[in-house]
């Protein structure tokens, strides 16, 4: 099974945080799953990291993941998604959140996240989410 892991959850994973998603990710490394991530997640990751030695050591990391593809029917789907659930009067907070979604469900691969916003598309975009142990 491929997951693909959102920002959310590899923040709290390389914080060590004691939560039901890192506890999820931990057991997809250690089922030895095939692991996802796509451009803007990696930037997100990334850009956060003030440290020369831990960006090397993260990003060293992430090049072994499988990258999802990001082609433009990603993005029109993405404002597809933010639209229609604007439409609906829900609001989703980061435009990145439905270009995230938007690869998931192109891909047709769950995603692990601890996010909200996802919370709402799948609720009304087929998302699949990975339920946390």
């Amino acid at each position: 099974m491929m997951v693909l892991v959102d920002t959310s959850v590899w923040i709290d994973f390389f914080s060590a945080a004691d939560l039901p998603h890192v506890k999820t990710l931990e057991n997809l490394i250690l089922g030895r799953e095939d692991i996802c991530v796509c451009g803007i997640i990696v930037t997100e990751i990334l850009q956060g990291i003030r440290i020369d030695s831990e960006f090397k050591r993260i990003k060293g990391l992430l090049d072994n993941l499988v990258v999802l593809s990001m082609p433009n029917s990603v993005f029109i789907r993405s404002a597809e998604i933010y639209r229609n659930l604007r439409k609906k009067g829900i609001t989703i907070r980061k435009s990145v959140d439905c270009m995230i979604a938007a690869v998931a469900i192109e891909h047709n691969v769950p995603i692990l996240h601890n996010d909200r916003d996802f919370t709402s598309i799948e609720a009304h975009f087929g998302l699949k989410s990975l339920p946390c142990n």
